[in-house]
């Protein structure tokens, strides 16, 4: 045998000697887009995440959290997500009902939820609750219940979200569910000539409020900490109505059909950890379920504390949500 064949032959036999080369694995999240964009808790949580797991979190923005839940849906077993994160206990039911999700394995006993929100598929990872925000001067007297809103001008104009495609725009048909029962559809036919618009997602709506071509936008309690703490702009507040305010939480689970599933769930262990949970009062702008170890800014110490609040049961809401969406589209046309 030659020796360029010998050499040759050698490589060979020592490449088959080596391990096979194992490339790290991607965790991928379909979530909302205004998580994933750059000022959202996506980039935080990514490279907290990564520094520690030998992996890639690839973090996918969809239109909205349903958006997110309908892709997976129609992907089927076929989908690259591993996570579905930011659907909320409003579609909880609903997204179980797919069968799509697995237990997640993840203690979340020592979470401070409102409710004490627990569930075998889903992680509790934020909460707030749902107000309407306005800008107090250009309103510096708004209406402080649904029947005052009712009662108002009906030049002043509010900015809502659609419930189908938006978690926001069904947390407001629920709302109204929760605090007036039967009595709701009078109460939308009431809200229907105040109704500027019915986006289809909450950034679309609360560009209107901050444009001005509207006078207030559902949103969060919390929403007006964004505006003290990123712009140093304290005009913007959330009616306090007499009512009380919907809960939402937001939660995320394990797709049956992912391929790194113990990896998912270390994902999901580490959001609901102080480090991560750090990262989301500043950047999704609502309350987190850990105790952090400084506390929330200080800004948060002057929202609207919450009462009553409301909150229906996740099995009601998905045997009614489309009756109830139903009785919104036919009493606002």
């Amino acid at each position: 045998m030659s020796s360029p064949i010998r050499l040759a032959l050698a490589a060979f036999i020592g490449l088959l000697a080596l391990p096979a080369f194992a490339q790290s694995p991607t965790l991928t999240i379909y979530t909302y887009d205004d998580f994933a964009a750059e000022w959202g808790p996506a980039p935080g949580l990514k490279a907290g995440f990564e520094a520690t797991c030998g992996c890639t979190l690839n973090f996918v923005g969809v239109d909205s959290s349903i958006g997110a839940l309908r892709r997976a849906q129609l992907e089927g077993d076929s989908t690259k997500a591993d996570i579905i994160l930011g659907l909320d206990t409003s579609i909880a039911e609903e997204a179980r009902q797919t069968g799509l999700f697995a237990d997640h394995g993840v203690d979340t006993s020592a979470l401070s939820v409102p409710g004490d929100w627990q569930a075998a598929d889903f992680v509790p990872f934020d909460y707030s609750y749902f107000a309407f925000v306005y800008n107090k001067e250009t309103l510096p007297n708004p209406p402080t219940s649904f029947e005052e809103l009712i009662a108002a001008d009906k030049d002043l104009k509010i900015a809502l979200q659609d419930p189908r495609s938006s978690t926001p725009g069904l947390g407001l048909v629920l709302w109204i569910k929760a605090a007036y029962g039967d009595r709701a559809p009078e109460i939308w036919k009431g809200l229907a000539p105040h109704i500027l618009t019915v986006a289809k997602s909450w950034s679309d709506a609360y560009a209107l409020l901050l444009s001005g071509e509207a006078d207030m936008a559902l949103s969060y309690t919390t929403s007006p900490a964004y505006h003290m703490i990123a712009e140093d702009d304290d005009r913007y507040l959330a009616a306090p109505f007499s009512e009380g305010y919907y809960l939402q939480v937001e939660i995320a689970g394990i797709l049956k059909s992912s391929k790194n599933r113990d990896l998912a769930r270390d994902f999901l262990a580490y959001l609901i950890t102080p480090e991560a949970q750090g990262i989301i009062p500043t950047t999704n702008w609502v309350y987190p379920v850990a105790e952090l170890p400084d506390g929330l800014p200080a800004a948060f110490d002057t929202l609207i504390k919450p009462e009553p609040v409301l909150l229906l049961d996740d099995k009601l809401v998905d045997e009614k949500s489309n009756e109830w969406i139903a009785e919104m589209f036919e009493a606002i046309q």
